[in-house]
């Protein structure tokens, strides 16, 4: 079974960075590591399903022309409100997915730390919606830490398994860090380099 809503709501109730993500440099360094995993320097539309309070969502704003948020938890939502107030192009909304996936295609869909609080079922609807919300040279970036979590149905190495046997796509960027897997699939399996002609 998935991880119900109330879950999180409890989390944000009593902490407003409940894995601090704005204090701890395990947390800044992964962020880093996301962003410079990315393949282009700007994407017309990004998709970041369970934003939290926003710090990884403040980062993508820059990189996009429409960056569209979620979370399951009101707080988490109101949260990363705030934080993105400087960014009229950023729009967040209280979702649960795979449930409530929005409308519209994205040329970047961000799954950082969301796929092992999926149960198997919730997390192949999940890829099949984002397959499907994708656009036609999209790319799905997945981010999860590595250690096992009390209460969550999957681990990172089941919920990338999953997603590299699902999405059928080109793994064009892959890091095996000690504690956590980044990995950035794409519709164009094109390198860089390639993309600009150096190759």
């Amino acid at each position: 079974m998935s991880v119900a809503t109330p879950y999180f709501d409890q989390l944000f109730a009593e902490n407003d960075d409940p894995w601090a993500f704005r204090q701890r440099w395990y947390e800044r360094r992964k962020r880093a590591m996301t962003l410079a995993m990315l393949t282009r320097p700007r994407y017309a539309s990004i998709f970041e399903p369970g934003c939290a309070n926003g710090e990884l969502s403040f980062e993508l704003a820059p990189r996009c022309d429409r960056l569209l948020c979620c979370d399951t938890a009101s707080a988490a939502v109101s949260l990363a409100r705030s934080r993105l107030l400087g960014f009229p192009h950023a729009q967040v909304q209280q979702n649960r997915l795979p449930e409530q996936w929005p409308q519209g295609q994205f040329d970047l869909i961000v799954l950082s730390e969301l796929g092992y609080y999926l149960d198997a079922d919730d997390l192949r609807v999940l890829i099949e919606r984002a397959l499907a919300g994708l656009t036609a040279d999209g790319q799905l970036l997945a981010c999860h830490w590595r250690s096992p979590i009390e209460g969550c149905p999957q681990t990172a190495e089941q919920v990338h398994a999953r997603l590299e046997q699902q999405l059928g796509m080109t793994r064009v960027a892959s890091l095996d860090d000690p504690d956590f897997l980044l990995d950035l699939w794409s519709r164009d399996g094109t390198s860089v380099a390639r993309h600009e002609g150096l190759r």
